[in-house]
């Protein structure tokens, strides 16, 4: 199984690692700082071997990527993992701000259900079953996060077990959350963030999160 090295340092962007296995264009690694799409975050993008990566998927516990026909890998050849670095740390503080949002609402609106979220390098989105103007949650919300970011508390990411490899992480004095995703080591890495209010069907509220 592919060693995954983001969640022990989700800075790095570039990895010497090997070949596992090949199946046409399918190629495993022996381990690798390349997050596949999972709970919403979008997949890294980047290379292997200088080959651009086309799809990262995960099936199962194993991270599978899709190469262009004609590769030329096989099993057990040396690469070297380059992913975006400028996408991966914005994809990482839009993750943690819409976790952090996650949290906040559900406190302002206990019982409140998520019905969807994804996570873009250029906006994050929850949607929630709603029947009013979500809006109006904003204020509370974004109080909340105008404190939490200067305090600039440190963020912990671990397994809560690891041969099923679920993982959480913590913000001591605020909240243990069950996660698999890349976060930043500080909460003052997300920033300042601005929301925005869509209504994508009957009962159904969006929040938008961008950087500011």
């Amino acid at each position: 199984m592919t060693e995954k090295l983001f969640w022990d340092d989700p800075y790095v962007t570039g990895l010497d690692t090997a070949v596992a296995s090949v199946d046409g264009g399918a190629v495993t690694l022996a381990s690798t700082i390349f997050f596949a799409e999972s709970g919403g975050q979008e997949s890294d993008e980047g290379t292997i071997a200088g080959v651009p990566v086309l799809e990262a998927r995960a099936d199962g516990l194993e991270i599978v990527y899709l190469l262009p026909e004609g590769h030329g890998l096989r099993p057990g050849d040396p690469v070297r993992v380059e992913i975006d670095g400028a996408r991966r740390q914005k994809l990482m503080r839009l993750h943690f701000a819409a976790e952090l949002l996650l949290e906040l609402v559900y406190r302002v609106v206990p019982g409140i259900e998520k019905v969807g979220a994804h996570i873009a390098a250029n906006k994050a989105r929850i949607d929630f079953a709603y029947p009013e103007n979500i809006s109006e949650l904003f204020l509370p919300v974004l109080t909340e996060i105008a404190r939490l970011v200067p305090a600039d508390l440190p963020v912990t990411s671990a397994f809560e077990d690891e041969a099923t490899e679920r993982r959480y992480w913590e913000v001591a004095g605020f909240a243990r959350v069950a996660c698999s995703g890349t976060h930043p080591r500080r909460v003052g890495e997300v920033g300042a963030i601005v929301l925005n209010r869509k209504n994508p069907g009957r009962g159904v509220e969006r929040i938008e999160i961008r950087l500011a």
